[in-house]
Formats: structure tokens, sequence, C-alpha cells
């Protein structure tokens, strides 16, 4: 094993005068180093060969203060390495970025250049050379990556933001998007992957709205469910281009207090149960999760990180989780900076331990103490050996006892591969959602499109949202629309029309929005273009400073409205006082509230971020190549005065207002279509079931239209009378297909007991005899209905 691991390393770039420390050759001997063993017994022998300071090493995490680790040049030393880590180290926190220590922030500020695939490849190589050959036991590390949307690293392919993943509504696709980018993470040794996010989102001010798959369990549940088998595969073992995941932030995370990131989520062990829970359970009892992370808001006054219940009695005893926990950035160190629910590290440490947090992120800000915590008999070491003991199964499980290296020389030929490339730019394609085009102006055609004018300063500089470092290449709509009119012989101008930010760095702290004076100056200059366009297409909506998630309270990046930020309000009525036909472009993060878009606009696209190939895939869009099949997964509000919007409300909610709608302005689900489809009444295969049985619904669609497309059938379920009370509607089924012009399909979903349980006054799941309504439909508001009755 050890003769191959040398010849291997032959072969590696970057490994070249490392310090060779002295090496254990006993240790290389042991029985926990022989694959052929069964898991357990490895664990066994390597477990009981640790000493308690190995032990909490396991435990522990370096990021910002990597520099203890590094030369001046910011590469790995293994001498610096031994002498702060002398014990060995369990994980090193993202690999990829050169960021270290500046006061205790969670985000990247973007400020310095990341490594490329080499760069980062003979980083890690380097750091597992010290890790297994050069410390006692030879235990490998951890290197965990962010890969919200892709793999978050410098030239890795960039795809749409999760929002828009989950508008796909296609788990399918999912699951392709995150194969690559753990194939992307795993070539330049990245092994555990931050991601993904089923957080349910149930509040649009809130800045990490982008991060999350929507506002319906089912579906924050079914879009988790299929990223997580693109990261991890279906086999405990992980294959050689799979990582681990992190299933993140447990929870209710997304309807915090005041809608400021991690404040408060002051909600009932019913709604924790039936709206926050359900994405989570489903992940860890249907795939492979390697680790879960808590999320900084408490609950009923209990952090999530100092919370028994949830990591434990929940999380473990009820769904019988075997992976590891690990704290959000600061997680445990917040427990005394935010919470005030301790005074020191030490007594941090001792909640989060004895909540359930198994290993500590980014830093052992804490997790130092475990040591002494020990000592004064307050924690046992048994409890450290429990969790250092699921920590090593994952280490066997990932294979890197036998192959901890990569090849850096091939690291950077295999990211953002052509075959990346094309997907990125069909996801594009697939996530946006037409919201209006009721006068049939797209698609455009570029015969009668005459002069066209695109306007918006984010349709030449592109924004991807959150979570994003820098993409190879990233096409702006501009260049989209320049190489149609090329293609197709139209004239294209420009104009920026309106500015939102001077800058729109995510991890910078300060936003400096653009005066209302100089935007005045480019909306009176867009207009004076527009005069002599005939078609304009307007982009509009956010940035990445303008929705964001909000790590420190001197970087902000949630809202108090929903509305276009800046004049971009004023420069479309300016637009629509025209009266030329006029296409929106959004370009966005979180729902917005488009009002005047909504009733002046010629057609509306939601884009949310679109990724790299941002500007190939709205070229396609618009003029008609590709047909918008994404339907909404949250509801977009009219205003803040409505929130919550949610759809799955309770029957005593949404009575009215004396001066507005309490309904959305386009509700969950909704989605349009250059052409137009017929979904039938749904049939029961059985209309009388047993509390215990199941049935099929059967639901005909058909492509009324002229031009093929994609209609995504939703399925929801009322249980209409109940000794709890109920949400009016429940998402329990969907299935998008493509359908040719005047093509019929007959799609069937199962309905089992879990599509109808609820948790009665006792907390107990149960079906109740009764009726329920099965409704079928293309949104959550245009639904047809039949009743099946349970006894």
């Amino acid at each position: 094993m050890t003769n191959h691991r040398r010849q291997f390393l032959t072969s590696v770039s970057g490994l070249a005068g490392l310090t060779v420390l002295p090496s254990f050759a006993a240790a290389a001997q042991a029985p926990y180093k022989d694959a052929a063993l069964p898991l357990e017994k490895r664990v066994d022998d390597l477990l009981g060969r640790m000493t308690l300071d190995e032990k909490i090493a396991q435990m522990i995490c370096t990021w910002q203060q990597k520099t203890e680790i590094q030369d001046a040049k910011g590469e790995f030393s293994a001498a610096k390495a031994q002498k702060v880590w002398p014990h060995g180290l369990g994980m090193i926190g993202r690999p990829s970025d050169r960021r270290v220590a500046q006061g205790g922030a969670a985000g990247d500020s973007g400020e310095q250049k990341n490594r490329n695939a080499l760069e980062t490849a003979t980083y890690v190589n380097a750091a597992q050379k010290w890790a297994v050959e050069q410390t006692r036991l030879g235990i490998p590390m951890f290197m965990h990556e962010e890969a919200l949307h892709g793999y978050v690293a410098r030239d890795a392919t960039c795809f749409p933001q999760a929002i828009g993943i989950a508008s796909s509504f296609d788990p399918e696709l999912t699951t392709k998007i995150f194969s690559v980018a753990a194939r992307e993470m795993r070539v330049r040794g990245a092994n555990l992957a931050l991601a993904p996010v089923v957080d349910v989102a149930r509040e649009p001010r809130w800045g990490r709205i982008e991060e999350t798959y929507g506002e319906d369990p089912y579906l924050c549940g079914e879009i988790g469910k299929a990223a997580i088998i693109g990261f991890a595969g279906t086999d405990a073992k992980l294959a050689k281009d799979k990582v681990f995941v992190t299933l993140k932030h447990m929870t209710g995370h997304g309807q915090p207090e005041n809608g400021t990131n991690i404040g408060p989520a002051e909600v009932s062990e019913r709604t924790l149960r039936e709206d926050f829970f359900p994405p989570f359970e489903k992940a860890i009892r249907e795939t492979n999760v390697g680790c879960v992370m808590p999320s900084y808001n408490e609950i009923g006054g209990v952090p999530s990180h100092a919370s028994h219940w949830l990591l434990h009695k929940v999380l473990r005893e009820e769904w019988g989780f075997k992976g590891i926990t690990v704290s959000d950035y600061f997680g445990i160190n917040e427990l005394i900076t935010r919470h005030k629910l301790v005074a020191t590290p030490k007594e941090a440490a001792y909640r989060a331990i004895k909540a359930g947090v198994d290993v500590e992120t980014p830093d052992g800000l804490a997790y130092k103490e475990l040591g002494a915590l020990v000592k004064e008999k307050r924690v046992s070491e048994a409890e450290i050996d429990v969790v250092v003991r699921r920590i090593l199964t994952m280490k066997f499980q990932s294979g890197l006892f036998e192959q901890p290296y990569v090849d850096a020389k091939v690291a950077d030929s295999l990211t953002a591969t052509p075959d990346a490339i094309a997907l990125a730019r069909l996801s594009a394609t697939r996530t946006p959602v037409l919201l209006k085009n009721d006068k049939g102006v797209l698609p455009l055609d570029g015969k009668k499109v005459g002069k066209l004018l695109l306007v918006g300063t984010h349709a030449k500089d592109t924004p991807i949202g959150g979570y994003s470092d820098i993409p190879r290449h990233v096409v702006s709509i501009y260049d989209g629309l320049r190489a149609e009119a090329k293609a197709q012989g139209f004239s294209l101008s420009y104009s920026e029309g309106v500015r939102i930010t001077e800058s729109r760095l995510w991890g910078a702290d300060e936003i400096k929005f653009t005066p209302p004076e100089v935007n005045a100056k480019l909306i009176a200059a867009a207009v004076e273009a527009a005069k002599a366009a005939d078609t304009i297409v307007m982009v509009l909506g956010d940035n990445e400073q303008t929705s964001r998630e909000a790590w420190a309270d001197t970087h902000l990046g949630d809202r108090e409205t929903l509305d276009l930020m800046g004049q971009q309000n004023d420069l479309a009525r300016a637009i629509f006082a025209l009266g030329k036909p006029t296409v929106v472009f959004l370009l966005n993060g979180r729902p917005l509230s488009i009002n005047l878009l909504a009733e002046k606009a010629d057609a509306i696209i939601e884009g949310w971020y679109m990724g790299q190939e941002t500007g190939y895939a709205a070229a396609d869009l618009l003029f008609g190549r590709a047909n918008p099949g994404g339907k909404l997964p949250v509801s977009i509000a009219r205003s803040v005065g409505q929130l919550p919007i949610f759809y799955n409300h309770k029957p005593s909610a949404r009575r009215g207002y004396i001066d507005g709608s309490t309904k959305p302005l386009y509700p969950f689900g909704f989605g349009l279509s250059y052409t137009t489809f017929a979904i039938s009444e749904p049939r029961l295969a059985k209309a009388s079931i047993g509390v215990s049985e199941s049935t099929k619904v059967e639901v005909d669609v058909t492509n009324t239209g002229k031009r093929a497309g994609d209609e995504v059938v939703q399925i929801y379920i009322r249980d209409d009378v109940s000794s709890v009370t109920r949400p009016v509607l429940e998402l329990k089924a969907f299935k998008r297909v493509t359908l040719q012009p005047g093509e019929k399909r007959t799609l069937s979903f199962d309905i089992k007991p879990s599509d109808l349980w609820f948790h009665n006054t006792e907390m107990q799941r149960v079906v109740e005899p009764g009726s329920f309504t099965i409704h079928a439909g293309p949104d959550s508001v245009n639904l047809k209905s039949v009743k099946l009755m349970v006894s």
C-alpha cells in the first residue's frame, strides 16, 4: 500500500520539495490499513490505537487559520502543520480558496483570486501526504468545499442558482448537474460538499432564499434527493467521482423572524414536523447522506447547535441517521457571541457536544477545549469515541486510506469539459419561468424583430448568484443576442439604462448603490435609444449584493421590501410609456414584487440567476429554440404586506384585506409556455381504500398548441375534514413531460399512506378515515379534482 502511494506520487505534480517527517512503519502494517478487512474491524482497530488528543483532532477543521499550516507563499507546509497539529487534523475547509483570518466572518470576501485546478489539487496532495504519511496513524483528511449550484471554485462549471434548479421541477436534470459538480470537486481532491440546502423557504425578504429549493416541503425533498444522488451516488462507499454531502441547515432557517438571516424561527413542533423536517427526513431515509449541518437560528429559545432534541432525538433516534453532524461556520462560537447562551468556548463546546454536534467548522475555536472537558469528567471519552467512530467510518467509506491523492496534472482538463458546458446551457433553458406573454410577443422572430434594443446593466455584466467563484467564461445576454443578431441579420443596440450598485462583489461588506442622479442620465439615454428601436428587451432584477447571505452585522443581505431596487421601476415606466413591444428578462435570486412589470410589460421571463451560459440560453428562449417550461417554486407576493404568502396555508388564513388582495401576484407552481396544454380531470384506480392501502391516480396531458413544449403536471391533496387543521393544498407529486404538438400522454402517480398521513394531537403519524380531494393541474390554482374515500 505504501509503495503504491509512493509510486503514484512520482507522477503527481506539485509534491516536490515537501518536508519529509518521520514515517510510522508500525502503523503502516496495522490491520486498519488492510482494505480487505470488514469496515467495522478497521474502525475498531484504528479507534483502539488513538489517543484522546488524536480523537479530538479528528473533530476539528481549519479554514481561517490556514496560515498556521501554510508558508509565506500560501502553500501547504508539512513542518508547520506538524507543529500546530501534532496529533493530526480532521478536515481542511475550502482548499481552493486563499482566504486567511479576517475577523470571524463566514464568507469569502472575494478580494483574492482563488486557486485554479492544478493549484488546488497540488495543495490537497501536499496536505494529504502530511496526514497520511507523516502523522502517527496516517488518517487522511476531509476536504470540504461549497457547491450550491456547481463547484464553487475558480474555472469550475457554474450552473443556474438553486432556486432556478428548483424551478425546473426536473429531478433527473438536478442529478446530472450535481454529478458534474462532484466530478469537478473530486479531481481537485475535495471529498465533502457543503450542499445541498433543503431549507423550506417561507420568507422572501431573507437574502438566502436563492440558495433554497423554494417553499414546498415535497419539492424541496425531491430536488434535494436528486442533488444528493448526483453528488454522492447511491452506495455508502464513495465512488471515485463522487463526494459526500452536507444536508443543511437543520432547521427553520428559511422562516427567520423579521426576514433577517439567523433570526429565531418561532414555529411549533407541528410546523417543524410537517413543513420543515420532511425534506431532511426524506433525504436521510432514502439517500446516502454523509453529514448534516445544524442551522444558526434558535427554535423555542434553543439554538440548533445546542439542541439535543433536534440533533439526537429526532435526527438519530427517530430517523436513524448514522453519519456525522458538522457545525455551520462559527455556529458553536455563536452560542457565545450571538445567542448569549454561554460565556466561554469551553461551555460552548460542552453544549454543542452534548447536543450532538460532531465536528466544529471552520476552525476549532471551541472544540480545542474538549480535552479539558474530558479531564473534568463533564464529557466522557466514550462520548468522544462515538463521534470519532462515525468520522472514521466515513473516511474508510471514502476510499481515502487507499487513495488519498489525485492526479493534479489532469485536474484542469477535467474541469468545465464540453459535456459540462452543454449541460450548463441546457439547464439554463429549463430553469426560467415564463410569467407573461398574453400578446404573443414571444418568441421573437429575427425577420420581424426589426431594430432590437437591449437595456440593462446586467445585460452585459452578468450576475450568477451567491456561492459562485469565477467560471472559465460567463456569457452575457448581450453576448447571446449579439451572436443571434449576426446569425439572423437584425440590428442590435445596447443602452445601460440603469445601474443598481457600483459593484456586485458578493463577498464585499460595503454596498455602494448607484446615485439617482447618475441613473437619471442613464434612463434618459435609454429612452432616446428606445425611440429608434422596434423591439425592446429589458434586463432587470438583482445582483449578488442586493440579495445575499447576511453573514455578519457588517455584511448584510436581507431586505425590507421586495420591490425592484434603485431606479429600475423608473426606467421601466419610461420605456413602457413609448408603447413599443417590450420584453422584461429578470435576473435575480429572490422573488420580486413586480406589479408594474406585470401590468405593463408585453412579456416577462423570470430567469433567476442562470449560470455561466446565461446569454446563450436567454437567446435560445427569446427566439424560440427553447420553450420555457419552468414553474415557480415560490409564491410571488404583491408586497411585503402579504407576507407570509406560501400556498400551503391553513383554512383560517388569507381572509382578506380592506386595501388589497391576499392572493399572490403569481402562485406557486405557475409557469407559462409558448404552446398550450390541456390537463384532464384526475382518475383514481380505486376510489375507496383502507388507511394502510395505496391507489393510483391517472391524468391525461395534451399539447393543444403548435409548438413542442414542456408541462409540469402537479398533484395536490387536501384532507377534507381532520382532527387537526390541515393545509388547503399539499403538493404530493409532479412530473415534467415534453410533448410534441397534438401529442397526448397519460401520467400515473401513486397515492400512498405517506401522502395522506399527518401528525395528530399526540404527534403521532396517522391516516384518518374520511374524504380526501385529489387535485391535478399545471399550478396550485388551476386545478381539477376527484374525491378519494379512506376507511
